[in-house]
Order: structure tokens, then C-alpha cells, then sequence
């Protein structure tokens, strides 16, 4: 098959680690055989958007376009695409291919397959150079990781489940969170009020971990039966040894021993946030009550579906307040002083 026809689109991209995000042209292609070609009406902005943008990871390419909470209407299909028709509603997560054929994909896990390709921080693999995000016009992905939206939820609400849903979704069913657990939730941001929301609908007793006594009141509105400020040493005491999971979803340094302090034998605690640092941990941590501590990423494919399809079902969706493109800056830096309640939004006609 033949090279398929690159053409330009409107973005906003970073040039470089200290400098901001500006209205930028970037190259997308048509699709060919499995792909779809998404028009983007709403992007929502992730931590991780910050740390790609700001090469905190070390591993960031320039022009940098982030952007992968991403919802919009499918424009144009390629010749063999079954799974969607032009017009359609349609998402696009943190992935736009993977091989399909690997193990991971085969268990429907395509976020752990080797060939995993990443809407942002990878490699296209047709026209090369890096994949660009969300913050552009349109995209294109493999139809196999477009996902159908529930018709009956607010469409902006809806982007943030592509990632701060699926990410908090994925742990709380892996580690089957349900009616008669206690379970905490780490921070109460763009993914701790999504697994409030999702841990409160699963049937667990939900307790909020937050440093600011101010949260309180939005906490149990999301859905937590109680909140810890951790700062209060009687809080945490009175606690100690009572979870059995605990989803840690905070991004900044913390100190993550005094929250295994908190787990029951055999608990659990689950990072999805992620620090620019390691986060120290005491072997005697978990050895006392054979603790663990392990990560998750996003989910796959199939698993993000479902998590949709259960949103459509319980009406769930994100708290979100809408920016336009051209306030991004503005958005990351109040981002990282939480100050959003919980999730911004970019609408996407304001970039046209």
C-alpha cells in the first residue's frame, strides 16, 4: 500500500521544556485500512500532559503535543473498518496501536504490549516522527482503540474517563474493591474524585485521604463515607491498620509509609499518580502484615469499554470546568496548585 497522504493541522504544541505551549501546524495522514479519523470537540488535560510537555520524564520529543482524554465524531474510516461508521461519536485514550498479536493484546491488555503505541510519546508507524495528541483538530487511531461513547452523558464530562477514568477503574476492579472492603483514596484531584466515584459505586466503605480540611465537604458529596486529613496524626492513628486497598493518586512527593501503615494484613496500596522522584519505601513497611505495593496503568481496550458502558448505566462522569485552547498555560499552572475542582476541559471549536 502506498504512503497515504500527510496534511496539516491546527495544534498547540510545546517547543521546548521551558517554553509554553503556542499555537503550532503539525502533519497528520489519512486513514488507511483499520483507521479512523477523529474529529476532536473536547480534550481533557492530564498531570501526565505537564510532565510530557515539560520533559520531566526525561524522554519528551519537541514539537510536543499533548492531549489524551479526547472525545469527538469519526470523519472519515478507512476501506476495512467495521467497528465504526463516519458520523459516529467516538474516544480516543492514552493509546492509538498497538501489534494486537503479542500475548498482552491477545489478554486484552494492549497499555502492557511492547508494541504499544501511545497518542502521545511515540512513534508513528506510517509516516514516522512522534504521535501527536489531543491538543489538535483531529487524530488518527487503529479503529480497534476507538471507543464508543454512552449517548446518555455529557460529552465534555465524558473525555476525562479516557484516562483519569479508566486509570483509578482498572486498580479498584483488578483488586476487586466491593461491598464490605474499606478502601482509601489518595488525594482528591482529577483521579481521586473519579475513584471516589467509582469505589462508591462498586459498594466499598470509601475513606478520602486529603491534606486540606477544606475538601471535606466535596468529598462526601463524590460519594466518601469519610475523610482523613493526613497532616492530623490522630486521624491516621485512629486508622491504622484498616484498609484493605488503598488507591494512592497523588502525583507530587509524599510519604507513602505513613499511608502502609494504614493497610490490614494482606492489604494493598496502588500508585497511579506519578512522582518526578522515587518514593522511598521501608522493607519492614511491608513485611509487617505482608503488604504490597504495586502500580497500574490506564487498562485496555476492552476494559475501558466497560468502564464506559458502566458510567452510561450509573450516570457517571467527571467534574470538569471548560477552558479555551489559548488558556493551557494558565490551566497547568493552576493544575499544580489544584486549583480545579476536578478536571479541566479543553473545547476544542476554540482552537478553530
Amino acid at each position: 500500500m502506498s504512503t497515504p497522504r500527510a496534511y496539516s493541522v491546527k495544534a498547540y504544541a510545546a517547543g521546548g521544556a521551558k517554553e509554553p505551549l503556542a499555537p503550532a501546524s503539525i502533519s497528520r495522514r489519512e486513514p488507511t485500512d483499520h483507521d479512523v479519523q477523529i474529529e476532536i470537540l473536547y480534550c481533557g488535560v492530564c498531570h501526565s500532559d505537564i510532565h510530557f510537555a515539560r520533559n520531566e520524564w526525561g524522554f519528551t520529543q519537541y514539537p510536543a503535543v499533548p492531549g489524551h482524554e479526547i472525545v469527538g465524531r469519526i470523519k472519515k474510516v478507512g476501506p476495512k473498518v467495521t467497528k465504526f461508521k463516519e458520523g459516529d461519536l467516538a474516544g480516543i485514550g492514552c493509546m492509538v496501536g498497538a501489534d494486537l498479536a503479542c500475548p498482552q493484546c491477545r489478554a486484552g491488555n494492549e497499555q502492557y504490549s511492547p508494541g504499544m503505541i501511545g497518542t502521545y510519546m511515540a512513534t508513528e508507524p506510517v509516516i514516522g516522527g512522534p504521535t501527536f495528541g489531543g491538543y489538535s483538530e483531529n487524530i488518527i487511531a487503529h479503529e480497534h482503540f476507538a471507543l464508543r461513547i454512552p449517548e446518555n452523558l455529557d460529552l465534555a464530562a465524558v473525555a476525562p474517563l479516557l484516562c483519569a477514568g479508566i486509570t483509578t477503574y482498572s486498580p479498584l476492579r483488578h483488586w476487586k474493591v466491593g461491598p464490605g472492603r474499606k478502601v482509601g483514596i489518595v488525594g482528591l484531584g482529577g483521579l481521586g474524585h473519579m475513584a471516589v466515584k467509582f469505589a462508591r459505586a462498586f459498594g466499598a466503605h470509601v475513606v478520602v485521604f486529603t491534606t486540606s480540611p477544606s475538601k471535606k465537604e466535596d468529598a462526601r458529596r463524590l460519594g466518601a463515607h469519610e475523610i482523613i486529613v493526613s497532616s492530623n496524626a490522630g486521624e491516621m492513628k485512629a486508622h491504622a491498620g484498616t484498609f484493605d486497598f488503598i488507591l494512592d493518586c497523588v502525583s507530587a512527593q509524599h510519604d507513602i509509609g505513613a499511608y502502609l501503615a494504614m493497610l490490614a494484613v494482606d492489604g494493598n496500596i496502588t500508585l497511579v499518580g506519578a512522582p518526578e522522584k522515587p518514593l522511598p519505601v521501608a522493607a519492614f513497611s511491608l513485611i509487617m502484615g505482608r503488604k504490597s505495593l504495586s502500580g497500574s496503568m490506564i487498562g485496555g481496550i476492552r476494559e475501558t469499554q466497560e468502564m464506559l458502558d458502566f458510567c452510561g448505566e450509573h450516570g457517571i462522569t467527571a467534574d470538569i470546568e471548560m477552558i479555551r485552547m489559548d488558556q493551557i498555560n494558565e490551566a497547568y499552572e493552576r493544575m499544580l496548585r489544584s486549583d480545579v475542582k476536578y478536571r479541566f476541559v479543553i473545547d476544542m471549536k476554540s482552537l478553530r
